[in-house]
């Protein structure tokens, strides 16, 4: 496989850059990433790589790796690498099937409810008194929610006509989160008063807690019996090594 063109080379030594380290460096950082994934964020990351040779060959030449703190680091770091791998070696024979996860479903229904949602719409403002106009318009007809929060509202909602979706309970803030979990379906209330401002809210629909399909939740499913096998296998692992390795306590 390819190494990768030369980006930068420190003084003259074999302690190179080439744009796959940068690469990869992008790639180990996730969704952070995205900030760096333009021609300015990959020298920001060379940059980066080049002061980590500048630090490492520094390092080297003056012997740091002779120093008894660092070999103590060394230890520790050597020791915490082979515990990880071990219980990683531990666990990885664990599986969960399929039918494992339909069978926990099939066992489990009762308990496996989403809970209660609704849909709303808004329209914020900074004023009460505004706000109080603003519902006058509507409930008058001569102007439709929609197009109100489209022409007042500052909540970038507005341009969706004030639609937030459907959301649960406690994903708002409270006075707004007790006022929609009030209200019957196709209600209009406010002003409602927030640290936001005021707000007009429409109810758009409800949709009751009902049990979940085993196509939603059976990711999760799989998820919980794999964590709960591998701390099985993970403490009998354990329970094995203290019978083989008596361990005395002081």
């Amino acid at each position: 496989m390819a190494e990768g063109k030369i980006l930068a080379a420190v003084s003259g030594t074999s302690m190179t850059v080439t744009d796959r380290d940068v690469e990869e460096l992008l790639a180990s950082l996730g969704q952070r990433g995205k900030n760096y994934n333009s021609p300015e964020g990959r020298a920001a990351l060379l940059e980066q790589l080049i002061q980590q040779k500048l630090l490492l060959l520094d390092a080297t030449r003056n012997l740091y790796e002779r120093e008894p703190e660092f070999k103590a680091q060394l230890a520790r770091a050597k020791e915490e690498l082979l515990f990880q791998y071990a219980v990683s070696k531990t666990i990885s024979s664990v599986r969960v099937t399929d039918a494992e996860v339909k069978q926990y479903y099939d066992e489990h229904k009762d308990e496996l409810v989403g809970e209660k949602t609704v849909h709303a719409s808004h329209i914020l403002v900074s004023d009460e008194e505004k706000a109080n106009d603003i519902l006058s318009q509507i409930r008058a007809g001569s102007i439709s929610f929609e197009d109100a929060a489209k022409k007042y509202s500052s909540c970038p909602s507005a341009q969706d006509g004030g639609d937030l979706g459907e959301f649960g309970r406690g994903q708002m803030v409270p006075e707004f989160d007790d006022a929609c979990f009030s209200m019957e379906e196709g209600e209009i209330r406010g002003p409602i008063r927030t640290q936001f401002g005021y707000h007009l809210i429409r109810l758009n629909g409800i949709r009751e807690a009902s049990q979940l399909r085993f196509e939603e939740i059976a990711g999760q499913i799989k998820e919980k019996l794999l964590a709960e096998k591998q701390q099985k296998a993970y403490q009998s692992k354990i329970n094995q090594l203290k019978i083989q390795y008596p361990v005395d306590r002081y």
